[in-house]
This record gives structure tokens, C-alpha cells and sequence, in this order.
């Protein structure tokens, strides 16, 4: 499935930078009209030419989901490492130091 919802979720993640985490739910709230798994269900839909950064999406509680699809958590782990991202001895990734806030791209409030 695609469509204009998965464009909408897609540009939205986009505009997270390197080295900052934004989690299903508030790309949902974000762009309206979904809840987090619908936003999981879009970033599980992404092909590989797609320029979206999926491996910043992560879980409220600051960790990485596990995957059904293709890409894997391994690779979301290291890849977030790769943008500076640390990982505590549990995992999770503090979203207070590394969580983005869509008013540092000029959208507004949270």
C-alpha cells in the first residue's frame, strides 16, 4: 500500500536530521489521519532507492522495533551509530538528548 498517507509520513521523516530520533507515534500525530503503526506499516513498505530515513523512526520507549522486513535491526542499530547515535548497555537510545522536535524544522509546536 501507498499513496498519499505514505508520501505524508515519508516527507515528514525526511526532515529528521542525522543523528536525531523521532518515534512512530509522533510521526502519527504529526501528520494526522494515522496511528503508529500505520506509520510503521509505511516505513516497512520503503524500498531500498527510497531517500527516506527510516532507521531514525524508532519506539516510544527509545528503542529499536523489531522487523518483519528486509532491513533489520542490526542494521538500523549500526546505521544509527554511524549518525553518532549512542545506545545504552539496555539498548534504548535516550530521546531526551536525541529525540527531534519538529519546530527545529520550522513546522511549530510538538
Amino acid at each position: 500500500m501507498s499513496g498519499p498517507l505514505y508520501e505524508s509520513i515519508y516527507a515528514l521523516v525526511r526532515q529528521v536530521p542525522s543523528g536525531r530520533l523521532v518515534t512512530y507515534g509522533q510521526v502519527a500525530k504529526l501528520v494526522g489521519g494515522c496511528s503508529a503503526r500505520m506509520v510503521g506499516y509505511a516505513m516497512a513498505a520503503l524500498s531500498e532507492r527510497m531517500d527516506v530515513p527510516w532507521q531514525r523512526v524508532i519506539n516510544a520507549k527509545g528503542r529499536i522495533s523489531p522487523h518483519g522486513f528486509g532491513y533489520g535491526s542490526a542494521l538500523q542499530r549500526q546505521l544509527l551509530e554511524e549518525e553518532g547515535i549512542v545506545f545504552r548497555p539496555d539498548g534504548s537510545m535516550d530521546l531526551d538528548k536525541y529525540g527531534w522536535l519538529p519546530s527545529e524544522a520550522g513546522q511549530g509546536a510538538k
